[in-house]
């Protein structure tokens, strides 16, 4: 089958037009129609990453047809820890031969794994270590809840430690893993009826169907929009902890909104998620969604980013510099963001040495980042050849290039 064919088929599975791809391509919808009816030859490897990325395609392979190209963009390597975290999610015991440890020690255990993922560069490591013998006791301590608030209590615990289990499981070779986690972590969340657990985890469902390509962002606004609406009742007198993940969805909003093209919402959302930011203590850092002041900075590049505004994009970097983000992790996610701005500015070598930024401060989040290693794999075809081996050598770190 030709690459026309190939392509025309994954768009039309993502329920994409030929326009909207064009748009967000920088092409005309005849161009796309000519690629796709075998006139216009295969286009370059920058456009075919590019159309990949778009249509959601994880191995290039199977849009090129080229086996010699098969590379999965979007899946990072399975983790060693991913079969034992698996094992404690899937199992489902109905004798409880042990004593379920109290809510209130799970919580202070969670809230340790939460930090050491921030702090850790390895920090899928240190969290598959934790999460198997978390999810276990957790599911323990609702099943043996005595009272309806104690259950309600263990729910939310239960729910944020699937919260965690999402992060972990985000990007590796078992999508139906991740969507049972983000499943039950909903469930758990509104049977706590703790503003909070719902809230996270809206949070983390509105990414999993935004990241599962455009026919899936009306579920993932509608689920944003639908917890807005439970936690606005909350937030006159709302601790700050529930006001961060009001503010972590809004940006959300946007950042969907941004990912469909639409330049006024998505800005306005981030707006908003702005005064919310304004209303949280100028420390303040929330332990899963990193929302905080500082991090609107990088929220503001990641807009301009998915708006393809390579100015601005840019310019938003420059001024997000001026904060620290606290998180090891969601400082590398930050780092990636800028790549992506300077790649799209056209600086193709400040990219990738902001991507070796991105790897010092958390490999683990480069190596399972689909957008690095788009970037990376096209730098690794260029004509320079100063740019070619950095790329080159970047991605053996990645994993994708052998040594």
């Amino acid at each position: 089958m030709a690459f026309g064919q190939r392509m025309q088929i994954y768009r039309q599975r993502r329920g994409m037009s030929r326009p909207v791809l064009a748009g967000l391509l920088g092409k005309s919808p005849s161009w796309v129609k000519q690629v796709e009816n075998g006139v216009i030859q295969v286009p370059k490897l920058p456009t075919i990453l590019r159309i990949a990325e778009l249509l959601r395609v994880r191995d290039l392979a199977d849009l090129t047809g080229d086996q010699t190209l098969s590379v999965d963009l979007f899946t990072g390597p399975g983790h060693p820890r991913l079969a034992a975290v698996k094992s404690a999610v899937d199992a489902f015991p109905l004798a409880a031969d042990r004593e379920a440890p109290p809510t209130l020690h799970l919580r202070h255990r969670l809230d340790a794994a939460w930090a050491a993922r921030h702090s850790a560069p390895n920090h899928r490591e240190v969290v598959g270590s934790l999460l198997p013998d978390l999810i276990r006791d957790a599911q323990l301590a609702v099943r043996q809840a005595d009272t309806a608030p104690e259950r309600r209590a263990a729910q939310a615990v239960l729910s944020e430690v699937y919260s965690l289990s999402q992060f972990f499981c985000a990007y590796q070779p078992d999508p139906a893993l991740l969507w049972r986690v983000a499943e039950r972590g909903m469930v758990a969340a509104q049977d706590s009826d703790d503003p909070h657990a719902v809230g996270v985890a809206a949070w983390l469902a509105a990414q999993a169907h935004r990241d599962s390509g455009p026919a899936h962002f009306d579920a993932a606004d509608a689920v944003t929009l639908q917890a807005l609406h439970y936690l606005e009742p909350h937030l006159p007198d709302a601790e700050d902890r529930v006001l961060a993940i009001a503010g972590a969805l809004q940006f959300e909003a946007g950042y969907t909104a941004a990912r469909r093209g639409e330049t006024g919402e998505a800005w306005g959302w981030w707006d908003k998620a702005e005064k919310t930011a304004k209303k949280l203590p100028p420390s303040y850092y929330h332990p899963v969604t990193s929302f905080s002041r500082a991090i609107m900075g990088a929220h503001a590049v990641t807009v301009a980013v998915e708006l393809h505004q390579g100015g601005e994009s840019v310019r938003q970097a420059a001024r997000a510099d001026k904060h620290v983000i606290k998180s090891r992790p969601r400082r590398a996610r930050h780092r990636i963001e800028e790549a992506r701005a300077y790649q799209l500015d056209g600086q193709p070598d400040t990219a990738l040495a902001t991507l070796d930024k991105a790897w010092e401060s958390a490999p683990e989040t480069i190596q399972y980042n689909g957008y690095a290693r788009r970037i990376v794999l096209e730098e690794t075809e260029s004509r320079q050849p100063e740019r070619r081996q950095r790329a080159s050598v970047l991605a053996v770190k990645l994993g994708m290039l052998a040594a």
